[in-house]
């Protein structure tokens, strides 16, 4: 524990900050974020920004991107959707693990009903680009051997790096994205590819899935979005509604507004700073809010006059002097 003395016991920092905890010691929820944040920043927080470092890096924006695959692809998925909805119309008597298992079936069920709209949507991509080059996340096997398949048929030249991908074979695969003109996908695993590689020959990122984590997701993002890249970074979220995309989505929307008041200290989607529209697919632009709005948002301020947090601290004050992290002590590290 950073800070044993204010919370010696996994379940005191439970029981305050995520929402009570859950059965088996399975902390899954969040509360009390504000005064989190608070603490954190007093005791141990140090954060520097992507936007405020590297300053002469082009703009990233995200987009929803909705398709619609034919009725006879989503057969299976409307099956267990209808089976899913019924199990929650007594939330009293719900049977999480038997949700859980449901939503399981339903994110495979999803991937395979989505292959054909996301092979036909990239299909366009390519054809309307003459010299683009593109990354393609995903998490499961058949949509990735699909896309890959697809890639083959057309003859576009491709690179695929999946969790089967030996490690001393990456680095050629990505020496070969990008430095020849003529393999123009990537296909790449969230989970596997997710971290660790540089791909800025393309500055276009299609998600044909999601995966649970924002973290995982905006990981994904930065292969294009980083150091080298020239050009301003487009990420697509193929979208089919009625499946475990509008679930996906929505969870993730809820973590990222968590993620903001914990790391922030107010709500609203802070991961990095965006153009265009966000995860939540709200917009992600304050030219169109009225100048109060922008000042009340902007302005907001934790209390840290709560006793509470007072007394949390009293037991560092002796030993720990940390103050909050401002953009003084940011420029500086």
């Amino acid at each position: 524990a950073l800070a044993p003395n204010v919370f010696p016991r996994l379940n005191e920092f439970g029981a305050r900050y995520c929402a009570g905890g859950g059965p088996f010691g399975m902390y899954t929820g969040a509360s009390n974020l504000e005064e989190l944040h608070v603490m954190i920043s007093k005791l141990c927080m140090v954060r520097r920004l992507k936007k405020d470092v590297l300053k002469d890096l082009p703009p990233k924006q995200r987009s929803q991107v909705f398709l619609a695959p034919e009725k006879s692809a989503m057969g299976e998925v409307n099956g267990i959707r209808k089976r899913l909805d019924k199990l929650r119309e007594n939330p009293a008597g719900t049977d999480s693990f038997e949700e859980k298992r449901l939503i399981n079936e339903l994110y495979a069920a999803s991937a395979k009903a989505k292959t054909k709209v996301v092979c036909e949507y990239l299909d366009t991509l390519i054809e309307g680009s003459a010299d683009g080059k593109y990354l393609f996340f995903a998490h499961h096997t058949v949509m990735l051997d699909a896309v890959e398949e697809f890639l083959r048929k057309k003859k576009v030249q491709s690179i695929r790096i999946d969790g089967t991908t030996p490690a001393d074979a990456r680095g050629k695969l990505v020496d070969t994205f990008q430095r020849e003109a003529a393999c123009r996908v990537a296909v790449l695993s969230i989970k596997a590819a997710g971290m660790g590689l540089t791909l800025t020959a393309a500055s276009t990122v299609v998600f044909g899935e999601m995966v649970w984590t924002p973290g995982d997701l905006v990981q994904a993002e930065d292969r294009a979005h980083r150091i080298g890249q020239l050009s301003s970074v487009l990420v697509q979220y193929l979208h089919v509604k009625d499946s475990i995309d509008d679930i996906i989505w929505m969870s993730v929307g809820k973590k990222m507004e968590n993620l903001g008041v914990f790391l922030n200290g107010q709500s609203g989607v802070h991961l990095e700073a965006t153009r265009g529209r966000a995860l939540d697919g709200s917009q992600n632009n304050s030219a169109g809010k009225s100048p109060k709005k922008q000042k009340r948002n902007s302005s907001h301020v934790v209390d840290v006059s709560q006793r509470t947090l007072l007394e949390l601290f009293q037991s560092q004050q002796s030993t720990q002097k940390t103050e909050p992290a401002g953009e003084d002590q940011l420029e500086e590290l």
